[in-house]
């Protein structure tokens, strides 16, 4: 084990349900109609991907690329008092980063990725902070942790991914990687999905001991 990746929602910041309520808001607010699979669908989409679906599967009465501004700018308001960081996650990161290159890999659009490195100042620790918009392509499919394992110009078999969702641990898990699942309370994932995940923890707290037992 070379390098240990992030996910961001539902791992270090505690937003997935922020995020929820803020799409059901918008596409309620604008003639849409949300559906029982909403929630879990738009779990570890880009935000071009998930615009879309408000549109086209919603019926949200905006051009997807209103739609990903109205919600985003309602997510950065709502980050502007300091995004909602999760206990002990902040800590966590320090401590693996002594350790090992991190990255955060992650499916909220830049400037939230930037808000919470900028609110815990882990800005300097984090050697890549990529987005799955910048990556081309959301979770399930590989390519943001991919594409952060070659920044960190390390070999996707030789790292670890965290995450907390089934999109993202399938992600994580068509990329080739070591995955470590905190899953998440909220929207639980698919213990199918998670079964598959070669460890489990009850918080991210646990992940330094995790690491060590990795080697």
């Amino acid at each position: 084990m070379e390098a240990v990746i992030f996910d961001l929602d539902g791992v270090l910041v505690d937003s997935e349900t922020v995020w929820d309520e803020t799409r059901r808001a918008v596409v309620a607010e604008h003639g849409g109609g949300w559906t029982e699979q909403a929630s879990r669908a738009l779990q570890g989409m880009s935000t071009p991907e998930w615009a879309r679906y408000l549109v086209a599967e919603l019926g949200t009465r905006l051009t997807a690329e209103r739609a990903a501004e109205v919600v985003v700018d309602r997510m950065a308001r709502r980050y502007a008092a300091g995004p909602p960081v999760l206990p002990g996650a902040e800590e966590v990161v320090r401590a693996v980063g002594e350790r090992y290159p991190v990255a955060i890999a992650s499916s909220s659009p830049p400037v939230l990725i930037e808000a919470f490195l900028a609110a815990t100042g882990l800005t300097g620790l984090v050697r890549v902070a990529l987005s799955s918009e910048q990556a081309g392509a959301g979770k399930p499919e590989p390519d943001v942790y991919l594409q952060a394992a070659d920044r960190l110009a390390v070999a996707a078999r030789d790292c670890v991914a965290v995450e907390d969702s089934t999109n993202g641990l399938r992600s994580a898990l068509a990329a080739g990687m070591t995955v470590v699942a905190v899953p998440n309370p909220h929207f639980p994932p698919e213990e199918a999905v998670l079964a598959r995940a070669h460890s489990r923890l009850r918080s991210i707290r646990e992940l330094p001991d995790v690491l060590g037992e990795l080697g």
